[in-house]
């Protein structure tokens, strides 16, 4: 069977359904998604709007390089200290 693929947008308006009152199965089947599915992505993004799904993903991404800064940063500094105890 082939995975489907959601964006986050998707997910957010297919929760918003469900809140709204329809039953889970009537969602699930709809969406050719899973009961777990359902209750996974309710637990992800319980509450959130396209807005904040925006923004989330904005911040994960400036998390991802200012880690990948810190890294290079540090390999940095690792190397400069291997060649200033060299020279001593």
């Amino acid at each position: 069977m082939k995975k489907k693929n959601f964006t986050e947008s998707q997910i957010v308006a297919i929760l918003k359904q469900y809140e709204v009152g329809r039953e889970a199965m009537d969602v699930c089947r709809e969406y050719g998604i899973s009961k777990a599915t359902l209750y996974n992505w309710r637990k992800k993004y319980n509450g959130m709007e396209s807005s904040h799904l925006k923004e989330l993903k904005a911040l994960q991404d400036e998390n991802r390089r200012l880690k990948q800064m810190y890294a290079e940063l540090s390999l940095d500094y690792k190397l400069a200290k291997e060649i200033i105890e060299k020279k001593l």
